[in-house]
C-alpha cells in the first residue's frame, strides 16, 4: 500500500475576496445550494468534534438539518456521549467535506438545546421506523449483541403499531450558534484559497488565510 504517491490536483476553480457575500450564512446557503444542485452524495453529511473533559476530541458524523442565521441544527440522543461531552462543554467544530467540487466549510462555536417544540416538529416528520429507531437505541451504550438492538426495535414497532410515537426525552436536536466560519477552496499546485469569517459583533470580519 504506497500512499505517499497518491495524489490529484484541484482544478474546480479558485475562490476571490470579490465574490464572496458579506455575510456567510449567505454564503453556505449559495455554496450548499450548488452542491444540491449537483447532486453530491451527502452533501449535508458533516463531521462534528467535541471536546471530553480530559481534553480527548472525539469525532462522528450527522447530518445537518437546518440553518439560518441564528446557527446550523442537527439532532441526536441527548444520552450519546457527544451530547455528554456538550453538556460540560459546549464548544465544537463542524466539518463538510464536498471532495466532488473541492470544497471544505468548517464551522466554529458552541452548541445549545433546541426548544422541545422544535424537536417535536422535526420528530414528527421522520419515518415512522426512524422514530422507533431513536427510541430503541441508547446510542453509545455498550451492547451485548446486534440481537439485543434489533429485538427492542420489533418489540416497540408492535407497541406502536398503531397511534402516534412519542417523542423520547432522551432525544432532540441542538443548534450551533457559529463564531466562525472558514470557505475552503482547493487551487492547483496546493496553493488553496481559504477565507475566514470571524463574528464581530453584529458582523464579520473576513481574512484570506495561507493554504
Amino acid at each position: 500500500m504506497d500512499l505517499e504517491t497518491l495524489r490529484r490536483e484541484y482544478l474546480h476553480g479558485g475562490l476571490r475576496r470579490e465574490n464572496l457575500t458579506e455575510n456567510p450564512f449567505d454564503q453556505f446557503r449559495l455554496w450548499m445550494q450548488q452542491a444540491l444542485d449537483l447532486k453530491l452524495l451527502d452533501p449535508t453529511a458533516m463531521t462534528i468534534a467535541t471536546v471530553s473533559d480530559d481534553g480527548q476530541p472525539s469525532q462522528r458524523i450527522v447530518l445537518l438539518k437546518h440553518f439560518d442565521e441564528s446557527g446550523f441544527v442537527f439532532y441526536t440522543n441527548y444520552g450519546s456521549r457527544k451530547a455528554s461531552e456538550l453538556d460540560r462543554n459546549p464548544k465544537i467544530s463542524l466539518h463538510f467535506p464536498w471532495h466532488g467540487i473541492d470544497r471544505q466549510v468548517k464551522v466554529c462555536g458552541e452548541a445549545e438545546k433546541i426548544p422541545a417544540a422544535e424537536s417535536l416538529k422535526y420528530f414528527v416528520s421522520r419515518p415512522k421506523d426512524s422514530q422507533l429507531a431513536a427510541i430503541a437505541s441508547e446510542q453509545s451504550k455498550v451492547l451485548t449483541s446486534r440481537t439485543v438492538l434489533l429485538n427492542q426495535f420489533e418489540s416497540l414497532k408492535m407497541k406502536f403499531k398503531s397511534g402516534d410515537i412519542p417523542v423520547p426525552d432522551t432525544w432532540g436536536g441542538y443548534r450551533v450558534c457559529a463564531e466562525e466560519i472558514e470557505f475552503w477552496q482547493g487551487g492547483a499546485n496546493r496553493l488553496h484559497d481559504r477565507f475566514r469569517y470571524i463574528r464581530n459583533g453584529d458582523d464579520w470580519t473576513i481574512d484570506r488565510l495561507a493554504p
